[in-house]
């Protein structure tokens, strides 16, 4: 018989390709990983990896298998959601990981949720981007919350996935407290913020791209922003005077009084925020409070536009 936990490695291996990154995705030696998928071999009596010195790839009966791994993991995870769904309370333990800023602005909301549950053990990470989903499909974590600036993540996730939209996270303008740009009686102009010292995420980025997009349109050369990795580090030097920067606002939910937010005028560019599980983990009691949690969470994010405080509401 086959057994369960094999078929999980099985899958992973087909994901990552080889035995080196599926031991560090689960957290095993390569060795473990390479004598657990030989004794699946001889489990399933036909060979699944074939073999050199140096690498190893699946065999065609090895690449029909972790398609079907896929399904039985799934109908497992089904089984244990439809057992759990009947426990009195959420109870176990959740993992949910996030990028930067919304890990930052969630957590304070969510451990006040969560604490009215002390059976359940919560657990927060972050995430470098692209890995949440993966980390999903894996089982590495049960929830992880992502961001998209194109508009096609959801459309184009596996019907494995369930995609949960939580909020619009618009690009702002943040300039330091005493900067002429900072009084919300002067209208934002960026023609006139062409020459200042522009700040941003490295190029590749998502929110470069973003950024890169808004200057475009100053007119004239476009300016060149100063790389900085993380925007929290943009955002204290803001706060310290030493430039300016769009960014998501979402960065800017813990406030700062050396920093002044303003709107950009006529500029439509943001990135949707999603919480996304496995569709089997729905109906865990424990998955489900703490995608409520976080869709109220969502809703807490303190607005730092005062003129629109439904800004993330979208």
């Amino acid at each position: 018989m086959l057994e369960v936990r094999r078929l999980r490695l099985l899958a992973e291996f087909a994901r990552r390709g080889s035995i080196a990154a599926t031991a560090s995705a689960l957290g095993y030696t390569p060795s473990a990983v390479s004598q657990q998928l030989a004794a699946l071999e001889r489990e399933a009596r036909v060979a699944l990896l074939d073999r050199t010195a140096r690498s190893a790839e699946l065999t065609d009966a090895g690449r029909r298998l972790a398609e079907r791994a896929e399904e039985i993991l799934t109908l497992v995870e089904a089984a244990e959601a439809e057992l759990s769904a009947n426990a009195d309370a959420p109870m176990g333990r959740v993992v949910v990981t996030a990028f930067p800023t919304a890990a930052v602005a969630f957590a304070p909301a969510l451990a006040g949720s969560l604490a009215d549950h002390p059976e359940l053990t919560f657990v927060l990470r972050q995430t470098r981007p692209g890995d949440g989903i993966r980390q999903v499909r894996s089982g590495e974590v049960d929830i992880a919350l992502v961001d998209d600036w194109t508009g096609k993540l959801a459309s184009h996730a596996p019907a494995a996935l369930k995609f949960f939209h939580l909020c619009r996270d618009p690009l702002v303008l943040a300039v330091p407290a005493g900067h002429p740009m900072a009084d919300p009686a002067k209208p934002v102009d960026l023609q006139e913020l062409r020459e200042e010292a522009w700040m941003a995420a490295p190029t590749g980025e998502p929110s470069r791209q973003a950024v890169d997009r808004l200057l475009d349109t100053v007119g004239g050369r476009r300016p060149i922003p100063w790389e900085f990795e993380g925007l929290h580090t943009i955002l204290s030097l803001v706060a310290r005077g030493i430039g300016i920067a769009a960014i998501p606002a979402l960065a800017l939910a813990a406030g700062d009084p050396d920093v002044a937010v303003r709107r950009l005028p006529d500029c439509d560019l943001a990135r949707e925020v999603y919480a996304v599980t496995r569709a089997a983990s729905v109906r865990r009691p424990s998955v489900a409070v703490t995608l409520r949690a976080i869709y109220s969470a969502a809703r807490k994010v303190p607005p730092v536009l005062p003129d629109e405080p439904d800004y993330l509401l979208g």
